[in-house]
């Protein structure tokens, strides 16, 4: 038989999915199962945006798309983008993917040569080591652990930089830790970037409208406005719209970049649906009182979840002030049991957690950080509670 390519070898499937399957499997085998596991935003978008879908659908043309992404769609993201002070760029600096994660991919694909240097910080989202892995990149991970509250400092950075990465990987706020970091934390580390002019920076901040106790977004280009020609930052429709299953995501940056990702686009997906982009349209540039709803909702969760984990001995959790995530160290119970069985891991821990009380967390060790676990809090407000009480009584069972 014909052998499959060595590319093939290093990609991985998703450690989130596999959790989020086996919670499936259990709830279909008659398992009462809260899932704090997939990081989907489990709301959907308002009205406005399924009838200009459907709309569109009755109009539909039938044809192809624009590679770099249809003008009205830019033009709506654009206008997406000076909401939050990024201003100055125009449909040249922009193009489209299915999704954020396929608008990274072609970063890395456009930016990347095999053998070059990523750069980014740990906790990270589980794509941006499995990406970097296809492309055969070499990855230079700045640990953040919960002790400097999951954040990278100014000095990290600094001695990442000077090695000369040919891409530094940012993320605000975070997945998997919910951290947000302000302006003045932006600006140090801006201040940093600007010594180093060799290093394009990408900014995936696609959680940049999911923002609590108004600590507000801040991006390095409102630090450092000469930033511009070699920061890209990434937005997408899916967390502050409800609209993961859609598959639109966003880049803007230097000209070139955005050419290079078009380009890719070209060989790739060609473009993205007409349906999808009305409803990009719609959601971007239509009422936003369902966004701005579910980030109030949003919010007290977050301390519901981080009032139950601040009373379980032991535990120790940053607090996050954006997205949908908490990430609890638990590593004072490694060692521990819990029905007779021995906790050696964060992945022993969220097996026993997910068999004994039927509750489903992702493993630290996914993200880089096996001392923690994260619960993403999306679920209907009716289960958030007993949930996290489930998770209470898990750790107060251990011996």
């Amino acid at each position: 038989m014909p052998q499959l390519s060595s590319r093939i070898a290093r990609a991985k499937p998703s450690a989130i999915m596999a959790i989020a399957e086996k919670a499936k499997q259990l709830k279909a085998e008659g398992r009462d199962i809260v899932s704090f596991s997939i990081g989907v935003p489990n709301f959907l978008p308002g009205d406005h945006v399924y009838a200009a879908a459907r709309e569109a659908l009755a109009k539909d043309s039938g044809q192809y798309g624009s590679n770099r992404g249809a003008a009205d769609v830019l033009d709506a993201f654009l206008k997406h983008m000076e909401g939050i002070g990024l201003t100055g760029y125009t449909r040249d600096n922009c193009s489209v993917g299915v999704g954020a994660k396929h608008v990274i991919y072609n970063l890395a694909e456009a930016l990347l040569d095999e053998g070059d240097t990523i750069a980014f910080p740990t906790p990270y989202w589980t794509s941006y080591m499995d990406i970097a892995e296809i492309v055969n990149a070499k990855v230079e991970l700045l640990p953040c652990p919960p002790e400097q509250h999951y954040k990278l400092t100014p000095e990290q950075l600094d001695a990442a930089l000077a090695k000369k990465p040919r891409v530094f990987l940012f993320n605000n706020p975070s997945n998997p830790t919910g951290m947000v970091y302000d302006k003045d934390e932006i600006s140090a580390l801006a201040d940093v970037i600007a010594k180093y002019p060799d290093t394009w920076i990408i900014t995936d901040d696609i959680y940049n409208r999911m923002v609590f106790d108004d600590v507000g977004y801040h991006n390095f280009v409102h630090a450092r406005p000469e930033l511009k020609d070699r920061v890209i930052f990434i937005d997408s429709l899916s967390k502050t719209y409800g609209m993961p299953g859609w598959r639109v995501g966003f880049m803007a940056g230097p000209e070139v970049v955005a050419k290079a990702v078009t380009t890719m686009n070209s060989n790739h997906i060609t473009s993205l649906p007409e349906v999808v982009n009305a409803a990009a349209v719609a959601a971007l540039s239509g009422p936003q009182d369902v966004p701005e709803a579910k980030v109030r909702e949003f919010q007290a969760k977050r301390d519901e979840v981080l009032a139950v984990l601040d009373a379980i001995p032991g535990i120790v959790c940053p607090r996050p002030q954006g997205a949908f995530y908490v990430f609890p160290d638990i590593s004072a119970y490694f060692g521990k049991s819990h029905a007779g069985q021995v906790i050696k891991d964060d992945v022993d821990l969220c097996k026993a957690l997910l068999e004994a009380k039927g509750v489903a967390c992702v493993p630290g060790s996914a993200f880089g950080e096996p001392r923690a676990l994260r619960i993403s809090y999306t679920c209907p407000t009716p289960q958030l509670q007993p949930g996290m009480q489930r998770i209470a009584e898990f750790f107060a069972e251990m011996a």
